[in-house]
């Protein structure tokens, strides 16, 4: 099977590049932004001159794209939806490969508690990012594309080499910075996937005879979040969060800091975004019913890649 990935310089990518490239019988081929020394499976090349790579894939698996949670409306738009045009374009001239594009839960976020979102939930306006926003736009322009085709939305990811998700609050507890976050005095609630079980669903919906047009990804097993950072930051011998915030101040506070970010315009992220507030203040869990139908439970439980996921992070200290 010959299989193409974008976006494989980034966190996603780069580790689905390293797990197909290990499968016997798959040609594998990554592309992303950035160079990557001593990869002979990977090109740094912009998605509008994947021509140029000679390669005729069976299965393009687009996971390239802005995944920060701070950035302008056309930088999204042009890194989550202009590139999502260019792979359907190249699709299109290279025999209708089957096309797998990597979403996000992120498109069914709302400022507000939700819980078991299905495929079919109702989708924005409006949005709690540009990022869930662009994702969606993305989603959208699939319809057209005549060859095999879905959508994979996939939870908070994490692992080896996320950027996103643990270290912003890792950092955070290490300056005692961290506060807790409650909305109407519920606890939020959440799913998680560690990255090495997503690239193994994404080889699964690779090869499923017949896949539906979109699927929820997560460990099938929802978390509190206070409980899990809990536990995140007393493995990592770091101080626990003294202070609980109600996420609507929280949300104003951070509106502030994007409000002068944009303004001034300061460099880097703001330290606390509008999106950031909602992951962390308000339960958002997926309805799997359809990815455990068709392509099974994930490999490993979610106690157990987080557990080895922390005693990485132990190694690294």
């Amino acid at each position: 099977m010959k299989i193409l990935i974008t976006g494989a310089s980034g966190f996603i990518g780069g580790r689905l590049l390293a797990y197909l490239a290990g499968i016997p019988h798959v040609e594998v081929r990554g592309v992303g932004r950035r160079p990557l020394p001593h990869s002979p499976y990977y090109r740094a090349l912009a998605l509008e001159r994947l021509d140029e790579l000679d390669f005729r894939p069976q299965v393009v698996i687009h996971a390239a794209g802005r995944a920060s949670p701070w950035g302008t409306a056309q930088a999204y738009y042009r890194d989550n939806v202009e590139t999502t045009r260019h792979i359907i374009a190249f699709c299109r001239r290279n025999g209708l490969p089957r096309l797998i594009f990597l979403s996000s839960a992120a498109v069914y976020y709302r400022f507000a508690h939700q819980y078991a979102l299905h495929e079919d939930t109702a989708i924005g306006p409006p949005f709690t990012s540009e990022y869930g926003r662009s994702k969606y736009l993305a989603e959208q322009l699939l319809a057209d594309y005549p060859g095999e085709k879905t959508v994979l939305r996939p939870c908070g990811i994490f692992g080896a080499g996320d950027s996103l998700l643990f270290p912003p609050l890792i950092a955070a507890a290490r300056k005692r910075q961290l506060v807790r976050l409650r909305a109407e005095n519920t606890p939020a609630r959440t799913d998680l996937l560690h990255v090495d079980e997503l690239c193994d669903y994404l080889w699964r919906a690779a090869n499923h005879a017949l896949l539906q047009p979109c699927y929820n990804l997560s460990a099938d097993a929802p978390v509190v979040v206070e409980t899990l950072l809990d536990e995140v930051l007393t493995q990592m011998a770091l101080p626990l969060p003294q202070r609980t915030m109600d996420v609507a101040t929280a949300l104003r506070f951070a509106g502030a800091m994007e409000r002068l970010w944009r303004w001034l315009p300061l460099r880097g992220e703001p330290p606390i975004t509008r999106f950031g507030v909602g992951v962390f203040g308000y339960s958002a869990t997926l309805d799997v019913t359809r990815m455990l139908a068709d392509f099974g439970p994930p490999g490993r439980t979610f106690s157990a890649t987080l557990s080895a996921f922390l005693q990485q992070q132990e190694k690294q200290k």
